[in-house]
């Protein structure tokens, strides 16, 4: 659903939400993304809660974006990109519910278009195995505790950041090179 202002907003869980933020927010036509939790149980979670894997909760990016700088399909082709769909509560050596891939969407135009892109994607063969990316409704996006936002850019030093974030970031930029912030 497109706001007044043009925007529209989807939620996205892939892995560990360190690593989709800050590749979201170096795309042209994405106006403000934010971590948090989508798709549990338990209202209110925290981050510990949610990392005891039993509140059924994804770590998620809400992202807002100007569909006419950066289209739909384009910001999910760039998250199908950036994360392996096809790995059921996993990605890498992060295992859980709450690191499945997930795209939590706000209108059925979102839905159409996700569930259109998985079909296309699937039909390329680009994955050995199929897709596992669950696709539902929205119900409640609850914002991770401020530490978490902005993770990358505040803690670049941090060992996961080094190991994991910054190696998916790099590649994330070299490819997508022509769709970044100037």
């Amino acid at each position: 659903m497109v706001s007044q202002s043009g925007t529209e907003t989807i939620t996205l869980g892939g892995g560990c939400f360190w690593c989709l933020q800050p590749i979201f927010q170096d795309l042209r036509g994405v106006e403000k993304v934010e971590v948090g939790y989508a798709g549990g149980h338990t209202r209110d979670p925290t981050y510990e809660d949610v990392c005891t894997d039993s509140t059924g909760h994804a770590e998620v990016v809400q992202v807002t974006f100007d569909p006419r700088t950066i289209p739909l399909k384009d910001l999910l082709t760039v998250f199908f990109t950036v994360h392996d769909p096809t790995t059921l509560n996993r990605q890498g050596h992060d295992v859980g519910t709450q690191y499945r891939s997930a795209v939590f969407y706000h209108s059925q135009e979102q839905r159409a278009a996700t569930e259109g892109l998985i079909k296309e994607l699937s039909g390329a063969g680009l994955w050995d195995d199929k897709f596992v990316t669950e696709v539902v409704p929205l119900a409640t996006f609850y914002r991770a505790e401020e530490y978490h936002q902005d993770y990358f850019v505040k803690n670049p030093w941090a060992g996961y950041c080094r190991a994991v974030v910054a190696p998916k970031v790099a590649k994330f930029r070299k490819r997508f090179a022509a769709r970044l912030r100037s």
